[in-house]
């Protein structure tokens, strides 16, 4: 009888026991977030091998997503250099664009930047690139090859290039190189045409110097090209808009905590006819470049509808070196429209092929060859 009393006890010590060990877990798990938890619980009972980095940037990817806003976006540790490189257009290179021939033949260099290390050492827009040092990079990606040529500044890099079926290997020099952001052209006796590739670092200066050089040339009328233009800084578009447009309002936003921010123009414009280029790939303050010239009809628009990006971001850097750029506020236009979902529609009215707007994103065509410059000049005219 004893006996069977002191194997009750027991049992019922272990249940207690138990018991205790479910409510200290359920207790101290009250105290983590839910994504701790179940990081845990994959990292402690997941049979399988897991990368706890690739997990986190899996759930913060994740969260920004779920707010449903496609502006907003997570930026993992190993590509947060190549998006401040992007932003302050510059990098470390050799200077040169670059695209995949459909047949493995190699890499068409397309452009070749002035006065970059690869323009010195004798590489030619035309060239095609078929060997990166020892790798023959014929059949390779875009992005596998731009990471053969890259590296520390201050090194070298040897390319193999054919020129007219003949093959030459030139070492070229890592360095610095600036992108150029706006330059200008003359289409005509009285026409310039400034292309502007982004709002981001030093975009007001080299639109407003392209501009400027143009008038010396004699231009009387300008066209603006903002097709493809993924936007940028604000302050970079208000300089730019108070260059050309006279006194008042030229940019409004309004942030999360409801606070408002108006930039005005002073009473010096920029007083000769203009037109501005867009397209569905022009973004954000591409798009309210051409509103605010389009509202103070400063220009006409011509080509086709812009995307309709009404929201501002800031970019926040998270403690594991990653960052986070985060939709905190709307923008307006002068007369107080927001762009969200609604876009700038042309006063004129071009669309384009398929295959003319990859010409056109890849700078693949002359002016007399874009039907969206062509129209452009006969509303000027």
């Amino acid at each position: 009888m004893q006996k069977k009393i002191m194997l009750m006890c027991s049992y019922i010590l272990v249940a207690a026991l138990a018991s205790w060990i479910t409510l200290g877990l359920t207790m101290n798990q009250k105290h983590v977030s839910k994504l701790e938890q179940l990081e845990s619980l994959i990292e402690d009972r997941f049979i399988g091998e897991t990368d706890s980095e690739a997990l986190e940037d899996a759930a913060s990817a994740a969260m920004v997503s779920a707010t449903g806003d496609r502006w907003s976006y997570y930026i993992p540790a190993g590509k947060l250099e190549n998006y401040v490189e992007q932003m302050t257009n510059a990098y470390v290179g050799v200077g040169i664009t670059i695209q995949a021939q459909e047949d493995d033949s190699g890499f068409l260099i397309l452009s070749v930047t002035s006065g970059g290390p690869a323009e010195e050492a004798g590489i030619l827009a035309g060239d095609l690139l078929i060997r990166v040092e020892d790798q023959d990079v014929r059949g390779m990606d875009t992005k596998e090859v731009g990471n053969l040529v890259r590296g520390d500044q201050g090194t070298a890099v040897t390319m193999t290039v054919l020129r007219s079926g003949e093959s030459m290997t030139l070492p070229v020099e890592r360095r610095k190189v600036e992108t150029v952001v706006a330059r200008g052209e003359m289409l005509d006796k009285t026409t310039g045409l400034v292309t502007i590739e982004n709002f981001d670092e030093r975009c007001a200066e080299e639109t407003i110097a392209a501009i400027e050089t143009l008038l010396e040339r004699g231009a009387q009328k300008l066209i603006f090209d903002v097709r493809n233009n993924p936007g940028g800084y604000a302050d970079e578009l208000v300089k730019v808009l108070d260059y050309l447009l006279p006194e008042g309002e030229v940019f409004h936003t309004v942030d999360y905590s409801g606070k408002e921010h108006i930039d005005y123009s002073d009473a010096d414009c920029l007083d000769v006819p203009m037109a501005v280029l867009v397209n569905g790939n022009s973004y954000s303050a591409a798009e309210f470049f051409a509103a605010a010239l389009q509202e103070n009809e400063a220009a006409i628009v011509v080509g086709e509808k812009t995307v309709g990006k009404g929201y501002f971001q800031t970019t926040f850097p998270l403690n594991d070196g990653s960052a986070v750029s985060l939709s905190i506020g709307k923008y307006y236009t002068p007369k107080g429209e927001n762009l969200a979902g609604v876009g700038v529609t042309p006063d004129k009215v071009v669309t384009v092929d398929e295959e003319t707007a990859a010409a056109i994103y890849y700078n693949a065509l002359t002016p007399e060859e874009d039907p969206q410059i062509q129209a452009a000049l006969k509303e000027l005219k």
